[in-house]
């Protein structure tokens, strides 16, 4: 690849999320139930408040600016204010911003949306304002909040909204629009490259299209070592086979593997946990052993995100695992 493609490409690997985020809710893939509900409220032209949760990547935001897109046509941005909750947290933007924009006078429409993003973040002093700001402009603005954790929401705001629970996209619908943006963008996108995009991505539309435009960057061709290598994954197979050199007691090779995925690959010890987590029931081990993995899985994930050493607690996951005598 030359230098000026190099640099063509980069440019517009910006706004590839943008450039090919669905406008429509007709143009929402993997979720099609979802989208048949939020059809019905807009060709009412009647939202109530809602609340929607599911994992990153999964088309939460996407589908509150389609509606906003169908509802207000080219003037959507001026009747939809988006806030990112885990900027701006506290109790002020609540009953500042929020308000003032329920204030403002607007013409031809009888209401307007706010988009809450990352809501399970506001403090819960904030929700509590919220829940009050959301029953005192209920005549002129809808709410739609957006959030990792529907358990972080407290229970009076959940109770106002109609719940959209999205599940991650499945891989067919992964793999069409990474072989649509590919074609799209004229990118050489390799059968093993794509699997892998599919893999990395475990569900997350952002994920697997942000890999595509960084794997596309570094070479001409986008295939499996490239993806794994701009994504930070390990091969399912090197997940494998550390497992069952773990469960057959050879910790040694165990440990070999675990040190390469950590220190030559760069992999983060929580990553090499969640693959563990994905992969496991995909081993061919029988269920007792896939029971005590998970077992393990959990204790140590837990112990890593409570602040302890993520090499120690993963070693100690692996030496755990040994056949008992």
């Amino acid at each position: 690849m030359s230098e000026a493609d190099s640099e063509s490409r980069a440019g517009r690997e910006e706004v590839w999320i943008e450039k090919y985020r669905p406008q429509t809710l007709d143009d929402v893939m993997g979720h099609e139930n979802i989208v048949g509900r939020l059809k019905s409220y807009v060709d009412r032209n009647d939202l109530s408040h809602m609340l929607f949760s599911g994992p990153a990547g999964t088309g939460k935001t996407t589908c509150a600016t389609a509606i906003a897109r169908e509802l207000y046509g080219e003037d959507w941005r001026e009747h939809f204010l988006e806030l990112n909750a885990s900027d701006e947290r506290g109790i002020d933007v609540v009953r500042d911003r929020i308000k003032n924009f329920a204030r403002t006078s607007f013409g031809g429409h009888e209401y307007r949306i706010i988009f809450l993003d990352e809501a399970d973040a506001l403090t819960s002093d904030a929700q509590s304002a919220l829940r009050r700001t959301m029953e005192q402009f209920s005549n002129n603005v809808r709410f739609i909040l957006s959030c990792n954790y529907s358990s972080q929401i407290i229970d009076p705001i959940q109770s106002r909204c109609a719940v959209f629970r999205f599940s991650p996209l499945s891989d067919e619908a992964v793999e069409s629009e990474i072989r649509h943006i590919a074609a799209a963008e004229g990118i050489e996108l390799t059968d093993d490259g794509l699997d892998a995009l599919v893999y990395a991505a475990g569900g997350d539309m952002r994920k697997a299209i942000n890999g595509l435009q960084a794997a596309s960057v570094s070479g001409d061709v986008v295939d499996e070592q490239a993806v794994y290598a701009i994504t930070s994954t390990a091969r399912p197979e090197e997940i494998r086979d550390m497992v069952q050199s773990a469960l057959d007691g050879d910790f040694t090779a165990a440990r070999a593997t675990l040190d390469r995925l950590l220190t030559e690959e760069g992999i983060a010890g929580g990553d090499i946990i969640d693959q563990l987590h994905r992969s496991i029931w995909e081993f061919d081990i029988d269920d007792r052993a896939a029971v005590r993995v998970l077992e393990r899985v959990g204790e140590t994930d837990y112990r890593i995100t409570r602040g302890a050493n993520e090499r120690i607690q993963l070693e100690a996951m692996l030496a755990s695992l040994a056949p008992e005598e």
